[in-house]
C-alpha cells in the first residue's frame, strides 16, 4: 500500500485591496489558511506537514481553532459554517447556516461554547453569535449597514464582542445575551480588522486610512492610536498582538509589516519596520500577518508566507510559498531526481526538492498561462491554451528565449522522450501529434476522444488515455502508431499518464482521484487506490531513489 511522505501545501488565496485573516493554535504552533474550497492546516516548525480540510461546497473563507485546539470552524462564501475535528480525518461535528452572503470572519469565545461571524448578507443580519452546539442565536447585532469584514470576542469576562466593517464604524456589544452598547466613527476609511489584547484589557482597529486606533477591552472608549510618525503609508489590511500584550504586528498595502510597542497609555510606536524578500511589485503588498509564540507570519498578495523571529527580527525570514492556482504539470529533472517542478495554469513554474519543500520560481521572459509542462535537463517545453507549443531553454532558475509553433489544435497532454527530447507526442481532442523540435511529424486520428498521453524515454512506445478510462499502448515507428493492447481498472476519464524513470512502471490518473501504478512487462496492476487527493489527479511523476524504493508524486 501507498504511504503519503511529503505534502507540498498550496499558499492562501487572496484578492487585490483585501486583507486575509490566518488564524492558529499556538499550542501545536500550526496555522490555518483557505485556498479554493479548501482548508490548509500548516506547522510552522515543520513545513512538509500538512493537512487539507476539502468538503466545503463554495469557496472557504475563513477558519479558526478552538480554544482547546481540538476542533476548526471554518466558513465559506455562502455563509455556511463547518465545525470539524483537528484529528483522526477532520470529522464533521457540525453545520450550520450562518448568513446570507459571504463570512469574512469568525471567532471563538474564550469557553469554546460560542461563535461570533461577520460579513455581508441582506437586510441587518451581517453579524451574527450562536452556540456551537446547537446553533442558537445568542444576541441581536444591529447598527451596521455594509459588509462587516472583521470581528472578535473578548478573551476574559465579561464578555465584549467588537465588529468593523465597510461602513467605517467600529461596533461594541455587551452580553450574552449580546446587544449593542455603542459605535465609533473615528476611521475613514473600511475598517479591516478588529483584534482584542490577549488579557482584554485592549482592542485595536487597522483600516483601510492607514491608521490603528486602540480602545478599552470593557467599556468601548477610545485611548489611544498608533503613531504617525514612521507609520504605514498604505492601507492597514491586518493586525496580530503579541503574545505578552505588549506589542502588535501590522502589515500594509506599502509593503511593509511593524511592530509596535504598546504604552500603557494606549498609544503605540514602531519599534521595528520588516522588510519582506521580493521584487517590489504589486505582488508583494502585504495583506495577513499573525503573531504566534515566536514565529511573526506575514502573508503577501502573490501568497508568499515569511516567518521572521520575534526574537530576533534581523535575521533573515524563512519564505513559504507555491501555488495559488489549481496544478496542471509536473516534472522531474532526470540529472537530480530530488528536484521537482510544478507548473499552474497562471504560468507560475515552482521548483520544489525533497525534505525541503518550496526552493523558488522559475523567472520567464513571458508569464503565459500554462496548461501542460514537460522538462528536460536544458529545456521546457508548455503548452497553453491556445494552439500553440513552447519550446524555453532553461538555465538554473531562469527561462530563456522561446520557440513556438501552431499544431492546429488546442493540446490536452504533452510529454518528451526523455532520450530523445527533440521527440514530444502531444494529445489532442482527436488523437496525437507527433513533433521534432518545432515540426510536426504526424497527426494521427485514433478514433476516441483522447485525454491523456504519454511516450517512453527511448521513443518507441506511446500510452493513450480516453475518455472512456481505457489506456491504449502504441508502438512507435516513424510516424505512424500500431495499438499492441488497452488496459482497464479506471472508472473516469484518464487524465494523466507517466512513465517510471527505468521504465518498468508506468502509472496512469483520473477524475475520480485515483492513480494506479501498472508493470509494464505484465501490463497488471502494482498499486491501487491510492486516494490522497480530494479532487480530480491532474499531474504525477516518478521518483526512484534504491531498487526497491520509489516516490510517486501527484
Amino acid at each position: 500500500m501507498a504511504q503519503l511522505s511529503e505534502t507540498y501545501a498550496c499558499v492562501p488565496s487572496t484578492e487585490r485591496g483585501r486583507g486575509i485573516l490566518i488564524s492558529g493554535d499556538p499550542k501545536s504552533n500550526s496555522i490555518l489558511y483557505c485556498n479554493g474550497r479548501s482548508v490548509i492546516i500548516r506547522y510552522l516548525d515543520k513545513p512538509l506537514e500538512v493537512s487539507v480540510y476539502g468538503e466545503h461546497a463554495y469557496p472557504a473563507t475563513v477558519a479558526r481553532f478552538s480554544p482547546n485546539g481540538e476542533w476548526i470552524a471554518s466558513a465559506d462564501v455562502s455563509g455556511t459554517v463547518r465545525i470539524w475535528g483537528t484529528h483522526n480525518d477532520h470529522v464533521l461535528k457540525k453545520e450550520f447556516k450562518v448568513l446570507s452572503g459571504r463570512i469574512d470572519d469568525l471567532q471563538w469565545s474564550p469557553d469554546g461554547l460560542r461563535i461570533v461571524a461577520s460579513g455581508d448578507g441582506k437586510g441587518r443580519s451581517l453579524v451574527r453569535a450562536f452556540m456551537w452546539d446547537s446553533g442558537t442565536n445568542v444576541g441581536e447585532f444591529d447598527g451596521h449597514s455594509r459588509r462587516v469584514l472583521s470581528c472578535a470576542f473578548k478573551p476574559t469576562r465579561p464578555f465584549r464582542i467588537v465588529t468593523g466593517g465597510e461602513d467605517f464604524l467600529v461596533n461594541f456589544y455587551e452580553g450574552p445575551p449580546f446587544k449593542f452598547k455603542l459605535s465609533r466613527r473615528d476611521h475613514s476609511n473600511f475598517v479591516n480588522c478588529v483584534r482584542f489584547s490577549p488579557d482584554g484589557s485592549k482592542f485595536i482597529s487597522a483600516s483601510s486610512d492607514k491608521k490603528g486606533i486602540l480602545y478599552d477591552g470593557k467599556t468601548g472608549d477610545k485611548i489611544g492610536e498608533l503613531s504617525s510618525e514612521d507609520g504605514h503609508k498604505g492601507s492597514i489590511y491586518a493586525v496580530s498582538w503579541s503574545p505578552d500584550g505588549k506589542q502588535v504586528l501590522t502589515v500594509s498595502a506599502d509593503k511593509s509589516a511593524k511592530i509596535w510597542g504598546i504604552s500603557e497609555d494606549g498609544n503605540g510606536k514602531v519599534k521595528k519596520t520588516l522588510t519582506c524578500p521580493g521584487s517590489g511589485g504589486v505582488d508583494d503588498m502585504l495583506v495577513g500577518c499573525l503573531w504566534q509564540n515566536d514565529y511573526l507570519v506575514t502573508v503577501s498578495l502573490g501568497g508568499m508566507i515569511n516567518l521572521f523571529s520575534a526574537s530576533d527580527p534581523d535575521k533573515t525570514p524563512l519564505s513559504l510559498s507555491g501555488h495559488m492556482k489549481n496544478v496542471t504539470s509536473l516534472a522531474m529533472l532526470r540529472s537530480n531526481q530530488k528536484v521537482i517542478l510544478s507548473s499552474s495554469y497562471d504560468g507560475l513554474i515552482v521548483k520544489w526538492i525533497q525534505g525541503i519543500g518550496y526552493s523558488g520560481r522559475l523567472k520567464r521572459k513571458v508569464d503565459s498561462q500554462i496548461k501542460c509542462f514537460a522538462a528536460v535537463e536544458e529545456e521546457i517545453i508548455s503548452s497553453g491554451f491556445d494552439n500553440k507549443i513552447w519550446r524555453n531553454s532553461l538555465h538554473g532558475d531562469q527561462c530563456g528565449d522561446a520557440d513556438s509553433i501552431d499544431i492546429g489544435s488546442q493540446p490536452k497532454d504533452l510529454s518528451l522522450a526523455i532520450l530523445s527530447p527533440e521527440l514530444a507526442l502531444v494529445s489532442i481532442d482527436s488523437g496525437v501529434v507527433l513533433l521534432h523540435g518545432t515540426k510536426v511529424v504526424s497527426t494521427i486520428n485514433l478514433g476516441f476522444v483522447v485525454t491523456a498521453s504519454t511516450v517512453a524515454p527511448d521513443g518507441s512506445e506511446a500510452i493513450v488515455g480516453g475518455q472512456d478510462g481505457k489506456l491504449h499502448i502504441y508502438s512507435i515507428k516513424g510516424d505512424t502508431l500500431t495499438e499492441e493492447a488497452t488496459l482497464e481498472k479506471h472508472r473516469g476519464a484518464i487524465t494523466v499518464i507517466r512513465y517510471s524513470p527505468d521504465v518498468s512502471m508506468f502509472a496512469s490518473g483520473d477524475v475520480n482521484r485515483e492513480a494506479v501504478v501498472w508493470d509494464r512487462v505484465s501490463q497488471e496492476v502494482k498499486l491501487k487506490n491510492m486516494l490522497y487527493h480530494t479532487a480530480r489527479i491532474n499531474c504525477l511523476a516518478l521518483v526512484s531513489r534504491l531498487p526497491n524504493d520509489c516516490y510517486w508524486i501527484t
